[in-house]
């Protein structure tokens, strides 16, 4: 078989989006924070996960902690060998993957793992009986069979020219997950997996507690336990990392730079594909109309909230896709013109009410602007993007609330809502965007339906030709421009805060990835944890 190596990749790292509230005094963790044994750590997040099964989701991108895929990515996001013993052969038409597996690899309870694990975790992530909503992201696959107990063969329907990405998908045991209710058993919150950690708690909306695995096929971790509390609130995170209560936090860039004189901690930043934009969705009368939506885009100040919202540490978005990505369409960025955006209302027949607010067919130019409660960087979004709109005679309403009270409310109210994978187009526009995932949880939010935008998605993921492949997702950004479903406001920095008490093995300095979106869990300097030590004594806070 004809055969070329998979060398450079890059891909996102998300997790669930389920926000529970999290006990703002309590210790998460048994560790004292900063003051805790050297050999623990307690990091406090926004998010958790809803599942932790890969079956159903979590683990899909990488850095689980609890669970390996065939393939990882180092700190320069390129593709490594993880379950598998080397990268992928290729056949000459990129229809056929060849995975050699690691031997010797052990579950945490013990059994060994197979390429029967590997069969059992695609074709039941596959099967439209199982609740995972990122099917569609492994639409390519056609078969995957194993070839006795260490290979595994992937076949393609199409040359889909991401897909040694794609497995990173954290793998599960068949001989647990497939004995059991893939959708509801045990094993969603007490998984097993080879990964350099075991889940040894979940207090949901508080705390998840993990303990080192000590037969790790990479070597037992330095670090032998690791705490993730849930703390949803920005505020009482900062409050706890200053306290002691937690090691490490991410924070948005006000409450970060709070910390910028303490010698005992450390500041990192992290480069993102990670957008804040507002869905307008196409069941609203008044957010759906194309002219208002045009209008929208022109009327927002994007730089303005880079530089008071964010402190400099983002950039202004004009789609899914940053500015300094390969990917980015050159000539779609969109200037702040307020007078043009009134202009496109005039035309479009919205007059200005007596109090301001513009009027067509006695429908007023307002509607509802949901944000996630708790969350600053959002607020402050949310609320800019309603002056800036007030500004053009369109009144936004704007409230906060939790998933649970936004979710039944995105088919007609707009939300500020975030986004963004790293690496392949084909990771995030398509479930943003694509007119058939419209309503599909908290995929294209806005029911987006575009069918220039359809075909070109359809064309990017069809195809292994880079010129190709370039064309059509050039195609996605210039289509949005014209016809936009949502308005992309920024791309975020991610910033933070750790106690200086560790490095990585061999001797450097904790670092982070390029991120994706959801951000705290599995990315952030601890996107490595089982590769930390404890400082030596004196080389903390130079």
């Amino acid at each position: 078989m004809a055969a070329r190596s998979v060398r450079r990749a890059t891909a996102a790292i998300l997790t669930g989006a389920t926000v529970l509230s999290a006990a703002a005094c309590a210790n998460p963790g048994g560790a004292a924070g900063s003051g805790g044994p050297e050999d623990s750590a307690v990091v406090g997040i926004a998010y958790e996960p809803e599942t932790l099964s890969p079956l159903l989701g979590y683990g899909k991108d990488g850095n689980s902690k609890i669970f390996d895929g065939l393939l990882a990515f180092d700190a320069r996001m390129e593709l490594r060998p993880a379950l598998a013993a080397a990268l992928p052969a290729v056949s000459a038409d990129g229809l056929t993957y060849t995975y050699k597996l690691r031997r010797g690899v052990k579950f945490s309870d013990g059994h060994p793992f197979t390429a029967a694990d590997v069969v059992f975790t695609y074709r039941t992530v596959l099967d439209p009986r199982t609740n995972n909503a990122s099917r569609t992201e492994l639409d390519a696959l056609k078969d995957v069979r194993a070839v006795g107990a260490d290979t595994v063969v992937f076949t393609l329907k199409y040359p889909y020219a991401p897909f040694a990405q794609r497995t990173v998908l954290a793998i599960a045991p068949e001989h647990v997950a497939g004995r059991q209710d893939v959708n509801t058993g045990p094993f969603t919150t007490k998984p097993v997996g080879t990964g350099p950690y075991v889940l040894t708690g979940w207090s949901k909306g508080e705390k998840l507690t993990f303990e080192a695995n000590p037969d790790y096929w990479g070597g037992a971790p330095a670090v032998k336990r690791f705490v993730m509390a849930v703390v949803k609130d920005d505020d009482v995170r900062a409050t706890r990392l200053r306290a002691g209560d937690l090691d490490a936090a991410v924070l948005p860039p006000a409450l970060a730079a709070g910390f910028k004189g303490d010698a005992t901690k450390k500041t990192y930043a992290a480069t993102t594909y990670d957008y804040r934009n507002v869905t307008l969705p196409t069941d609203n009368p008044v957010a759906g109309d194309a002219a208002i939506r045009r209008a929208l885009d022109l009327a927002v100040d994007r730089q303005a909230m880079v530089d008071k919202i964010l402190d400099g540490a983002g950039k202004p978005a004009y789609g899914p896709v940053p500015t300094g990505s390969p990917w980015f369409a050159r000539g779609t960025e969109r200037r702040h013109d307020l007078a043009g955006a009134r202009k496109i209302l005039d035309e479009a027949g919205w007059k200005p009410g007596p109090d301001g607010v513009r009027v067509r067919n006695g429908v007023r130019a307002a509607f509802p602007l949901w944000y996630l409660s708790g969350d600053k960087l959002r607020q402050d979004h949310a609320l800019a993007y309603a002056s800036d709109a007030r500004k053009a005679g369109i009144a936004l309403t704007t409230q906060a609330g939790t998933w649970e009270v936004i979710e039944p409310r995105m088919r007609t109210d707009a939300v500020l809502a975030g986004g963004g994978s790293p690496g392949d187009p084909d990771f995030d526009q398509y479930l943003l965007l694509k007119s058939t995932l419209a309503g599909d949880g908290f995929n294209n939010m806005a029911r987006y339906a575009d069918r220039t935008v359809d075909q070109a998605l359809e064309d990017g993921r069809r195809t292994d030709d880079p010129a190709r492949r370039r064309a059509a997702y050039d195609t996605v950004q210039r289509q949005l421009q014209k016809n936009p479903g949502y308005t992309f406001l920024t791309h975020i920095d991610h910033l933070y805060v750790v106690a200086d008490r560790w490095e990585t093995t061999p001797g450097g300095g904790l670092g982070t990835q390029v991120e994706p979106h959801d951000h705290g869990l599995a990315s952030g300097p601890w996107w490595n944890i089982e590769d930390w030590k404890p400082k030596k004594a004196g080389e903390s806070a130079k």
